[in-house]
């Protein structure tokens, strides 16, 4: 760009925002106001105890339910287990769960999923359950039926809402439901129908137990995608705290593209953080310390990132064994070479290519945030790393789009 005149320049640089418009006006208020007066190391600093609370923040599920409910299947499908997996929650046609059980996410293991006793059992009654199972630990409660819900469940609901808690009703197994309605009565079967009529069923018992204006969600553990799962998930992003939400919605399981849009908008609410990081080392006057942040922060970022989308290898095989297809099928989806092999030499080698867009970033950073501008090593590194991640996030967003839409063979 050297060789260009300003008004060259200026329109190389406004047709490249027009195509990759990645930073948004909420980021760019964001980082004015941390980097106000200047202070770039304080910034960062103050950024990289922020991105540490919220990688590390906690969430404890519970699950409970009456015996038999399917709670168990539940807990090992949410983090994305089969029942035989290594790790999972023992399952079975009897009450399999004797004490509160604390199941961490394989990949996120900050995230806990309890499975809780059958309530109503000998051994928990209603009216001693939550002090017996310790309800202070647990973010909400996801109370579970498998035919029909009753007096203990409201019991349960309306002692969890006093105490100031969220809980959510599931009732499972509405793939056993349907099968059984599709072989009685072939001719006059609607799916719809059904399913209606069992959310029906399970809000008028649960309005008779003194339930105000329940909601209730259908799930089958064997689909846990299928049925109500989205409105489930969609429900406690919205109503978890900011930091709690986060951590929930990166240990969802990869089950439909609405879940890896969200999980890429998450992700980049987060990049101009990272960016401030490496821009704050810049600002230290010490040769070659900003590189080096800048492939740090790159590596242990992308290989969150890969997990996150389930592009790790260990998760790709666990999807091929799940559909039944060679797991050479479902690698030939992927494209970029960062989801083939993460390194600090590949990192560099992708960095020396990207150079020229990363300048061009960062020719737009400067113009739009002034402060950058006094500051030249600052703004190069925080260009170059937030661009940077900016592409890799789509390049395997994209990629874990593909394998997706490969591995079940429709656009879920």
């Amino acid at each position: 760009m050297a060789n260009q005149t300003p008004s060259e320049s200026n329109r190389c640089l406004d047709g490249f925002m027009e195509e990759y418009v990645f930073i948004t006006e909420e980021d760019i208020r964001e980082l004015r106001a941390a980097l106000e007066g200047g202070q770039m190391a304080q910034a960062a600093s103050k950024i990289q105890v922020s991105l540490e609370a919220l990688e590390n923040a906690r969430l404890d599920i519970a699950v409970t339910g009456e015996s038999g409910c399917g709670k168990s299947s539940f807990v090992n499908a949410i983090r994305g287990l089969q029942d035989d997996a290594e790790g999972a929650a023992p399952t079975g046609v009897v009450e399999t769960t004797m004490e509160p059980t604390p199941y961490p996410h394989p990949k996120h293991p900050n995230v806990t999923v309890w499975d809780l006793p059958g309530i109503g059992t000998p051994a928990f009654r209603s009216d001693t359950y939550l002090q017996q199972v310790g309800f202070a630990r647990y973010d909400f409660f996801i109370l579970m039926a498998s035919e029909r819900f009753r007096a203990n469940h409201a019991q349960l609901a309306r002692e969890i809402q006093q105490m100031g808690k969220r809980f959510y009703f599931v009732r499972s197994k509405v793939d056993a439901d349907l099968n059984a309605a599709r072989i009685r009565r072939p001719a006059s079967y609607s799916e719809q129908g059904v399913l209606a009529q069992i959310r029906t069923d399970c809000c008028r018992r649960l309005q008779d137990q003194g339930v105000a204006s329940p909601t209730v969600f259908l799930l089958s553990n064997w689909e846990l995608g299928s049925y109500d799962f989205q409105a489930l998930e969609e429900t406690l992003e919205k109503e978890l705290p900011s930091h709690k939400r986060h951590a929930f919605l990166l240990a969802l399981p990869n089950l439909s593209l609405s879940v890896l849009q969200r999980k890429k908008e998450a992700m980049q609410r987060q990049l101009w953080k990272l960016a401030t990081i490496s821009c704050g080392v810049a600002a230290i006057p010490i040769p070659g310390l900003s590189v080096a942040c800048d492939v740090t922060i790159l590596v242990k970022t992308l290989s969150q990132y890969r997990q996150t989308f389930g592009l790790d290898d260990e998760s790709l095989c666990k999807l091929a064994e799940k559909v039944g297809k060679p797991v050479e099928d479902i690698k030939a989806a992927i494209q970029s070479p960062l989801a083939k092999e993460l390194s600090r030499d590949v990192v560099l080698k992708l960095l020396t290519k990207a150079g020229g867009g990363a300048l061009m970033f960062t020719e737009y950073l400067i113009s739009t945030v002034p402060v950058f501008g006094s500051m030249a090593a600052g703004a190069i590194s925080f260009g170059t790393t937030y661009y940077m991640l900016h592409s890799f996030l789509e390049e395997l967003a994209r990629d874990a789009h593909n394998v997706l839409i490969k591995a079940f063979e429709t656009d879920i």
